[in-house]
């Protein structure tokens, strides 16, 4: 008796009267249709769902509809990356012979995309002061289209005139974009200062766990965030679905890893502070910070998860320091569980001579921490071997 031949591919899933209470990842490349008139339904939009994973699936939509709920828009954009999503604006919105302002101190790789790639593309650039509106008003252009600047800056945590910006960028019918990835939602909404678009690398303090790369941007108008889904999924900036999953189960802890890492953060400025061999600590609430009033008023007693500090004594001591903090990650992320140490001149700023270093205020004695769940007492202790090893050079 011949056997009822068998499908490889039968699909659904066994009925259940239950639901599943944690997110499933679904790897699935592909999504089945009834008929070409249910899959033109899908494309033209008389209907929702899946066809091919690149152009969107269910991980990345349900962590994107968790970040768009924490910066308060609707429809964000989740990519394989914080570059992505900072590419999907760069060359997703500009043209050959428009014009992009940049904040002075953006993260290494966008001031590369901003002096390197886009001019190669046709596209000006200018750097300004974000600190300063003046600075930024002088580099606007006639072509100018966007002015992309972070609330806090990397490495020397300066704080950005965001309200003086986004009244300038009203007045002259520019796009602000906000890289909030520093700051993050927790500190600072920035659609509610005036940005038209909102970025995050979520592989940083939404994920929490040094496990994923994933980026995200979202936009008040939707004609843009179109605009930008189109681009990301044309250039293949597919987040990976099983990262998604981390990073949504990343965000249920996301407001409780903040508060214990930002407390520490304040407690280790303050010990750093007052400490033999450390020439400048950087930390918003501080009173000495150089914006501590503009951070005061900004971030409402939000400092963060990041400080910066710098030492005495040059490369020598920071090769000491960074030997001796037995148990700290000396790694260029931030974010993690755990805290790490960078070293900006030898990562994020390589790139700059050191007269370009000098000029933002990173020398080689300069380290930026992000700080994690440790116990404050423990990690002071650390850095205390840390900076004794470094006073014997």
């Amino acid at each position: 008796m011949a056997m009822k031949p068998t499908l490889q591919r039968p699909g659904g899933l066994p009925a259940s009267a239950s639901t599943s209470v944690v997110t499933p990842i679904m790897p699935s490349v592909v999504y089945a249709s009834d008929t070409p008139d249910s899959l033109d339904d899908q494309y033209e939009g008389r209907s929702s769902g899946y066809t091919y994973a690149r152009e969107g699936h269910p991980n990345a939509d349900v962590l994107g509809q968790r970040i768009d709920l924490l910066e308060g828009c609707e429809d964000g954009v989740v990519t394989g990356s914080g570059m992505a999503a900072v590419s999907a604006v760069l060359l997703g919105l500009t043209k050959a012979g428009d014009h992009v302002v940049g904040g002075n101190q953006l993260y290494g790789r966008s001031l590369r995309m901003m002096t390197e790639d886009l001019p190669r593309l046709g596209i000006a650039t200018s750097l300004a002061d974000p600190t300063d509106v003046a600075s930024v008003r002088a580099a606007l252009r006639p072509e100018t289209k966007m002015v992309v600047i972070e609330v806090v800056s990397n490495p020397t945590l300066r704080i950005a005139d965001i309200d003086g910006i986004a009244e300038l960028c009203r007045e002259a019918g520019v796009l602000l974009v906000v890289d909030n990835t520093f700051t993050t939602p927790a500190a600072i909404k920035p659609f509610e200062h005036g940005a038209d678009i909102v970025i995050h690398s979520i592989t940083k303090l939404l994920a929490g766990h040094s496990d994923v790369t994933l980026g995200w941007v979202g936009a008040k108008d939707p004609e843009l965030t179109q605009r930008m889904r189109v681009f990301a999924v044309t250039t293949g900036m597919t987040p990976s679905p099983y990262e998604c999953w981390l990073a949504e189960r990343g965000l249920m802890t996301f407001q409780l890893r903040f508060d214990r890492a930002q407390a520490t953060a304040e407690r280790l400025g303050a010990h750093l502070a007052g400490r033999q061999g450390v020439t400048r600590v950087l930390y918003p609430t501080r009173p000495d910070h150089p914006d501590a009033a503009r951070a005061q008023g900004l971030l409402k007693g939000q400092g963060g998860n990041m400080l910066s500090f710098e030492i005495e004594g040059g490369r020598a001591a920071a090769n000491a320091f960074a030997h001796a903090a037995d148990g700290i990650a000396f790694a260029p992320t931030l974010g993690d569980v755990g805290t790490t140490l960078s070293h900006p001149a030898s990562s994020s700023h390589r790139a700059l001579t050191p007269e370009g270093r000098s000029a933002i205020g990173i020398s080689e004695g300069f380290f930026r921490v992000s700080v994690g769940l440790e116990e404050p007492e423990a990690l002071m202790a650390t850095f205390d071997a840390g900076l004794e090893a470094a006073g014997q050079i």
